[in-house]
């Protein structure tokens, strides 16, 4: 038996140009992918290769960026950028589930087709209970309401109460928004613009069909770990060195400028040379 396989020999009745396929039957470990993906007008190779993967994987299987990161050689950067391609066409979305104590975590939810509907079996996390509501106190009549001259302004709450104008979600309470304008003074002590810090707190929000239920904790968590570092003290600029003094050359009496007081001229340095 020839150890060299044996040449592919084109069938007549192939096409005359482009791909020809020689098709294999699967009997096991294959995936069904259907062609709304495998050949999506819009999306990157990038992206629907990943997308084949994901549909590829057993339920229950890891797809952190982390974990896609270190099984393909593409970057974090591509890796990301594709999973947001995937999401915005409807393949992927992002769900925060509350794991009670003011901690989130994100759970991934992979449709074979976008908006297929097929019932997604999520794992039990603990929910936290609604407060009960307190029954507001009622206000003396001789106690006047509070102008808005005494209401606490800046930069600080001004940013805050502005955020609900980039995104709906993010419509803060009153208490949150004086609770967090200390956090938000810290970031601007640190030199970080008004613009920069509403656009770090407003960036890569999830998309626009989850809700935010608590946009306070939301931001408060944004504030704490994306803070800036200081910026370290700028070196003192060097003193500018003023002209050189006039000096007399000792071998021709001739004035010269320079800082060495025993110095000759350029003249007398090339008669000594010679």
């Amino acid at each position: 038996m020839s150890a060299y396989p044996v040449p592919f020999e084109i069938p007549v009745d192939a096409p005359r140009s482009g791909v020809i396929r020689v098709r294999f039957r699967h009997t096991d470990r294959f995936t069904i992918i259907g062609n709304h993906l495998a050949q999506h007008p819009s999306l990157s190779a990038a992206a629907i290769g990943l997308g084949v993967h994901i549909q590829s994987l057993p339920e229950g299987a890891d797809c952190t960026v982390k974990t896609l990161t270190n099984r393909f050689t593409e970057g974090e950067i591509t890796i990301r950028r594709a999973l947001n391609e995937l999401v915005v066409e409807g393949y992927l979305e992002r769900h925060r589930v509350p794991l009670g104590g003011g901690r989130f975590a994100t759970r991934i939810v992979s449709y074979d087709k976008p908006g297929c509907g097929l019932p997604v079996r999520r794992a039990a996390a603990p929910v936290e209970p609604e407060p009960e509501p307190v029954p507001a106190e009622p206000v003396p009549d001789d106690v006047p309401f509070p102008e808005p001259a005494d209401l606490p302004c800046g930069p600080a709450v001004g940013l805050l109460a502005r955020l609900r104008t980039v995104d709906s979600r993010l419509l803060l309470p009153w208490r949150d928004v004086l609770r967090l304008a200390p956090a938000v003074e810290r970031w601007l002590a640190r030199s970080a613009t008004p613009a920069q810090v509403t656009r770090t707190l407003t960036a890569g929000l999830p998309p626009a069909h989850v809700p935010i239920h608590h946009p306070g904790r939301f931001i408060e968590h944004r504030l704490g770990a994306l803070m800036p570092p200081p910026l370290s003290a700028a070196p003192p600029p060097a003193a500018a060195e003023g002209p050189a003094p006039l000096i007399t050359c000792d071998g021709c009496d001739r004035a010269f400028r320079s800082h060495d007081p025993d110095a000759v001229c350029a003249d007398c340095q090339a008669a000594a040379a010679d």
